[in-house]
């Protein structure tokens, strides 16, 4: 999220806030909390969505969810063979935490 800078740096541009706003929107919901927190907890720091699809909803239902975390910028993917891989961008995931360390 290089986009927006720390919130104690002053108010957010209209801009910066819609940008932050949809980044801290897309882990809001449980299920990709729950995805997002399968993948960054699994060995290695990737994960196949073979691995982490069972969250309790259809698979359809898990591939949307993948994509608003991708969208989002939170998560980044590759294919290998058959399988979807899926990391957390370690850079996106420390720019959310700087910009709310109110510490300043």
């Amino acid at each position: 999220m290089p986009c927006c800078p720390p919130i104690t740096a002053g108010e957010l541009s209209p801009t910066d806030a819609e940008k932050t706003a949809a980044v801290f929107k897309a882990p809001s919901d449980p299920v990709r909390l729950r995805l997002f927190s399968r993948i960054a907890s699994h060995p290695g720091g990737e994960a196949c969505v073979c691995d982490i699809f069972d969250v309790g909803v259809s698979r359809p239902t898990v591939s949307h969810h993948l994509k608003k975390l991708r969208e989002a910028v939170l998560l980044t993917s590759g294919r290998r063979g058959t399988g979807v891989y899926y990391q957390v961008a370690p850079s996106v995931v420390a720019a959310m935490s700087a910009m709310l360390d109110l510490r300043g």
